[in-house]
């Protein structure tokens, strides 16, 4: 065992995150929120060439936004936009270019590991081709978007170790073309995304269940890699990992930031990966091996989703502004910077975590020491362990800058095990499940 002098750790004084948290905006999202809804309609098939109405001038003005926030913050976000022409689909059968926008904040120490915010662009109603109707998309998805850009203008005044990426996805109703669009171009411009935080509505609070609540957020997450192979396939099935993977535990993350930095907001963690048999602008990153979840209210209102604007049997139908609840949207939104925030600023995630102790009374985990300037920031290791029934890690010991740790007189067979790294400032990685099931990646 490998083991180098580790420094004591405390709660770390510069936590940065308090301060993201209360500087979240309810008057600046519910700004961002009624001007994207001016647009009238932000469907993928609109006018692309309109200065305001349509997709086009959508997107244009996001892209004018994300760098007003580069010029605070002295140029630190590069804004560019990731396209590609769609034809031959469903809900495309004629060409159409589908352009998301994106800025990217470069990490100081690792700028090619990536954690990533999207909101969708487009909007629609109950036709999904009628792109010339008012589709005024307030919740679905302004308000998901205007918590990408709020997040962009708070994290934008810090510096992190690793990047972080702020999407404006485009052709998510029209299935989910922009996600990926933008999946193909991160795996040939070598980015590492480790995380994406995918924010698909976050403003309604009044649920058509009758419920009101502006204390809870879903998080859905896959439990097996869509990427698995046969081989890695067989592997979890005798060691486990079902409710382990990147994702799973990126879920596990962000509860623990709701509960340490968001006050009055409980997460709850959808063992699924979006709602049933529906689906969000994470999966295509999934499906490209990205760890990735849906972050959304809990109480959703059927009747201000993909509908025309109408009132039928005393029953308004539509998606506009009244049915969004700002200082929701900005808690959601706060959520998102404190975890962004924490994965940016934490050293390389642990990488290569193996697990052995069968037949044992101890169980060792052991992973790999990072090099080099990304490492700069490593304080050292975090090991954890729960009961295997237990949704939240619940166990845990600091073992400091050593590359295997072992638990004595824990058995094997009783517990999930993982490891997270620590930085030099207290922040963490998300707990990494040993072997392929949990692996976060290169």
């Amino acid at each position: 065992m490998l083991v180098l002098l580790a420094p004591v750790l405390s709660v770390a004084a510069d936590d940065v995150r308090p301060a993201i948290a209360a500087s979240v905006s309810a008057e600046r999202i519910e700004a961002d929120i009624r001007k994207l809804v001016s647009f009238g309609t932000r469907h993928t098939l609109s006018d692309t060439r309109s200065d305001t109405r349509g997709i086009g001038a959508a997107r244009r003005w996001v892209e004018s936004e994300f760098r007003k926030i580069s010029a605070d913050c002295g140029g630190c976000l590069q804004v560019i936009t990731v396209g590609d022409t769609v034809s031959g689909a469903p809900r495309i059968p004629d060409p159409v270019e589908v352009v998301s926008v994106i800025a990217i904040q470069r990490g100081t120490l690792d700028p090619d590991r990536m954690v990533l915010m999207a909101g969708d662009i487009d909007s629609r109603i109950s036709d999904p081709m009628n792109f010339t109707d008012d589709s005024p998309g307030a919740n679905d998805n302004a308000s998901g978007l205007a918590g990408v850009l709020e997040a962009a203008r708070v994290l934008s005044k810090h510096e992190f170790a690793g990047s972080i990426v702020y999407a404006a996805l485009s052709g998510e109703e029209q299935g989910l073309f922009g996600g990926r669009i933008l999946a193909a171009y991160a795996l040939r411009n070598g980015w590492r995304i480790k995380a994406v935080l995918n924010n698909d509505m976050i403003g309604n609070i009044e649920g058509i269940d009758g419920v009101i609540d502006n204390a809870t957020a879903r998080v859905f997450s896959e439990g097996t890699r869509y990427t698995e192979t046969a081989d890695e396939a067989a592997e979890r099935r005798s060691r486990g990992g079902e409710v382990d993977s990147a994702s799973r535990n990126l879920a596990r993350y962000i509860d623990r930031m709701a509960d340490d930095y968001i006050e009055n907001l409980d997460v709850m963690m959808i063992y699924r990966l979006d709602r049933f048999a529906r689906g969000g602008h994470h999966r295509p990153f999934n499906e490209a091996g990205m760890p990735g979840v849906r972050i959304m209210e809990t109480h959703e209102h059927y009747h201000r989703q993909h509908q025309d604007l109408r009132t039928e049997d005393g029953i308004r139908y539509g998606d506009v502004i009244d049915g969004v609840n700002f200082d929701y949207a900005r808690k959601l939104t706060a959520l998102n910077a404190v975890s962004l925030a924490g994965l940016a600023a934490a050293p390389p995630f642990p990488s290569e975590v193996t697990i052995a102790g069968a037949v044992q009374p101890h169980t060792t985990l052991s992973w790999t020491l990072p090099e080099g300037m990304a490492a700069q920031n490593l304080a050292g290791y975090k090991v954890y362990w729960r009961l295997t029934t237990d949704a939240q890690w619940t166990r845990s010991r600091y073992v400091g800058l050593v590359d295997s740790y072992t638990l004595e007189n824990t058995v094997i067979d009783n517990y999930f095990f993982g490891v997270a790294s620590v930085a030099k400032d207290g922040s963490e990685s998300p707990v990494v499940f040993p072997g392929s099931p949990g692996s976060f990646g290169d």
